[in-house]
């Protein structure tokens, strides 16, 4: 066992090194967002370690009398010719060199100079290795530029009670609209109660705590959320929560309610007044009026509301148990909201991304992917110049007052450009879950495309040219009613328009081809 007192002074060591090996990462150069989130990253992992051995050395401090032993036993002993603790200490050295002959001294300072040369050396290799902060990201969040948020738009669009649906880019707004106030005011309450929107909201934070953490690794969100959770805390028992409160429904008077008529001596509910009156004067009525005026007070209705008594003294509980019931849902839409107005720039440069593709075609789109799969050259090395610096972050503000899409060398699109094709227009389709196109271009490519050909299929309908340019769900109807009726079936029957060919070259149409194949004439 190796003596405290040289375990600490190695703790120290290590630490000092760590420190150092930090300060050189910081200090690098940064000139692209890749190379800023690597930097970001392999600081993280030093800063985990530094802390982990400050931990481990607070708790060889504390432990003071393994210290004391220690000090005891190398100190002058009584007598001064006594060698044998020396002589047993190295006998332990020699034998540990004797068992372990290949151990490399400095081991410490080797790994962490690889893992600070890392970055040089895959430079150097010829072939091409995966980059472990690229594996973190998916495709759309662009090496975590942007968020990639359409399965929870998909989500909120499947809520119940939510009324109109909204698409990609509205979605993007009303979660930017959480700088102002509390996400998700826009919904119904009656919406915000349900399960559903519990199970959204908890999917919700889960993404946006796992893209913080991916992104911004230097950012310490675990803190960040316990502050904020204080804060909710301290508003939840204020009381101020009366939007997730459930309405109670008031009680009913004289024994009537949305159900019927509760009679209390027959302990029966009776759905008209007619009837309900026309009982009062049984014989079976009266005997039990009469028993029940002898007797105690008769149960209450179990399937109607509470009676008065019963509210009064169960009221503040029901109302703390309909509080408590959705407190879960209101912690994490207050955690959500924190976590947005941090992430409102990376929101931001999504929904620009997402404009400025709307504005690409499907050749430009191919051409940006395979952009973004090479690997980008090495920065060149240049003494580091405080005015060129300057003129560098000078040319990567962009200027874009009008909120003009991005064009494929990431500036603004000209104006007349973004007039001409008529970007600013929205066109809704019906068929396709009422999916928002913006420009012209937009709108007519998206018929062949799959999301259109899959709401014709959901409607039994093919997508042919007759129904080009029709967007609502009735009039796409309507068209293929009047197509039967003149008499245009072909267009239904698809086994009328493949055309097959045979070995001799004779063209049929596959029910024909079909039919003469039966018959072995072909």
């Amino acid at each position: 066992m190796d003596s405290i007192i040289e375990v600490q002074r190695q703790t120290h060591e290590e630490i000092e090194h760590l420190e150092r090996a930090l300060y050189t990462i910081l200090a690098k150069p940064q000139p692209t967002h890749q190379v800023r989130l690597q930097n970001e990253h392999k600081a993280s992992q030093l800063l985990d370690r530094i802390h982990s051995r400050v931990v481990t050395l607070n708790n060889l401090y504390e432990d003071q009398d393994t210290r004391k032993a220690e000090i005891d036993a190398i100190s002058a002993p009584a007598q001064q010719d006594d060698l044998s603790a020396f002589y047993e200490r190295l006998g332990k050295i020699t034998e540990h060199h004797v068992k372990y002959p290949d151990t490399v001294v400095g081991g410490f300072e080797l790994e962490l100079a690889a893992f600070l040369d890392d970055d040089e050396e895959l430079e150097d290799e010829e072939f091409e290795q995966d980059d472990p902060v690229a594996l973190m990201f998916s495709g759309e969040e662009g090496y975590g530029k942007y968020l990639d948020l359409y399965a929870n738009h998909t989500t909120y669009n499947n809520l119940k009670h939510i009324g109109k649906r909204l698409a990609y880019l509205q979605y993007l707004d009303v979660l930017l609209a959480a700088e102002s106030h509390p996400v998700h005011t826009e919904l119904p309450k009656e919406c915000r109660l349900h399960r559903d929107y519990e199970l959204y909201i908890r999917a919700l934070h889960a993404y946006l705590v796992s893209f913080m953490k991916r992104s911004q690794p230097l950012v310490d969100v675990e803190s960040q959320q316990r502050e904020a959770e204080e804060q909710f805390n301290k508003y939840w028992e204020s009381g101020e929560t009366e939007e997730w409160e459930e309405s109670q429904p008031k009680a009913p008077e004289n024994g009537s309610g949305e159900g019927g008529i509760w009679c209390a001596a027959c302990q029966k509910m009776y759905s008209k007044q007619t009837v309900y009156d026309a009982h009062l004067n049984s014989k079976k009525h009266i005997k039990a009026a009469q028993k029940q005026a002898t007797a105690d007070a008769p149960p209450a209705n179990p399937n109607g509301p509470p009676a008065a008594g019963g509210s009064h003294q169960n009221g503040d509980h029901s109302h703390a148990s309909g509080r408590n019931k959705h407190r879960t849902a209101a912690l994490l839409t207050h955690l959500c909201t924190q976590l947005l107005r941090a992430l409102a720039p990376a929101l931001n440069d999504t929904k620009s991304n997402v404009e400025r593709r709307f504005s690409l075609t499907a050749r430009e789109r191919e051409q940006e992917l395979l952009e973004q799969s090479r690997k980008p050259p090495p920065a060149a090395k240049t003494p580091a110049n405080g005015e060129a610096a300057e003129e560098e972050e000078e040319e990567e503000r962009i200027y874009n007052p009008l909120k003009l899409p991005l064009g494929w060398d990431g500036k603004p699109i000209p104006y007349w450009l973004y007039k001409l094709h008529g970007l600013g227009v929205e066109y809704r389709c019906e068929i396709c879950s009422d999916h928002v196109y913006m420009g012209r271009k937009n709108f007519e490519r998206h018929f062949q495309e799959s999301r259109h050909a899959f709401g014709m299929r959901a409607l039994g309908l093919p997508n042919t040219k007759h129904f080009h340019e029709i967007t609502r769900i009735e009039d796409a109807l309507a068209l293929a009613e009047k197509l039967k009726r003149e008499g245009r079936n072909e267009i239904f029957e698809q086994e009328t328009m493949e055309e097959l060919e045979d070995e001799e070259g004779n063209v049929y149409n596959r029910k024909t081809y079909e039919d003469l194949k039966k018959q072995g004439l072909i």
